[in-house]
């Protein structure tokens, strides 16, 4: 039986995160950012003091690190060790490392995982970049989120008010995201089989909202 879980698969500022907790409101479903929880595991070997570039050293605190999730207002929290990061996982520091951590096979096996648990709480919707094809694929709604790389970057920079200076320089970084995490060897970025692609280039929230709803209705 396909998991219960819709699948919202796309590069960095494709709208996915936004849309998947909306998606999710509508529906009464959980919420899991997959990303959170690389970037909390991130977080925490950091914490611990392994080196930046220690992949040895990253996958044995992993190995003793103890991982817990539960659901707060809808959407499953991880802790790690005992400690809720809170707002530190999306500060530069980890954000700067946390391509690094999330290559690892061992972390992207264990991480799998963890995901894959969540199913335990009920109906999903649950955002990364590979859910559809390696964490659940064979979830029932499987979508692939996409944009200009321009308006992307234009987007993220929007988030803190950035000029066309900041544009280009997002648009740098998002150019990067995207071959690091398209290159990678285990779970490359790329649309899952059966997923169903959306360009949100000149959507609104709202509209890219409705066509991910309008095709779970009709499913």
């Amino acid at each position: 039986m396909p998991a219960d879980v819709i699948a919202i698969d796309g590069p960095s500022a494709s709208g996915k995160s936004t849309v998947a907790r909306r998606v999710a409101e509508a529906l009464g479903r959980v919420y899991v950012d997959s990303g959170a929880v690389y970037r909390g595991i991130t977080w925490r070997v950091m914490e611990l003091g392994v080196a930046a570039g220690d992949v040895a050293g990253a996958v044995a605190a992993l190995g003793r690190m103890k991982v817990a999730g539960s659901v707060v207002e809808r959407a499953v929290k991880f802790t790690y060790d005992g400690f809720d990061p809170g707002g530190a996982i999306r500060a530069a520091p980890v954000a700067e490392r946390v391509s690094e951590i999330a290559a690892v096979p061992e972390i992207r096996a264990k991480v799998t995982g963890l995901l894959r648990e969540a199913a335990s709480f009920g109906p999903l919707v649950m955002e990364g970049r590979d859910i559809g094809s390696i964490v659940f694929p064979d979830a029932r709604h499987k979508f692939y989120l996409d944009a200009d790389p321009r308006e992307r970057a234009r987007r993220r920079a929007a988030e803190g008010q950035g000029e066309d200076g900041e544009v280009k320089r997002v648009l740098g970084a998002i150019s990067r995201r995207d071959a690091r995490d398209s290159g990678r060897a285990t779970a490359p970025l790329r649309v899952a089989p059966g997923a169903i692609v959306i360009d949100t280039t000149g959507l609104s929230l709202e509209q890219v909202v409705e066509r991910v709803m309008a095709a779970v209705r009709e499913a």
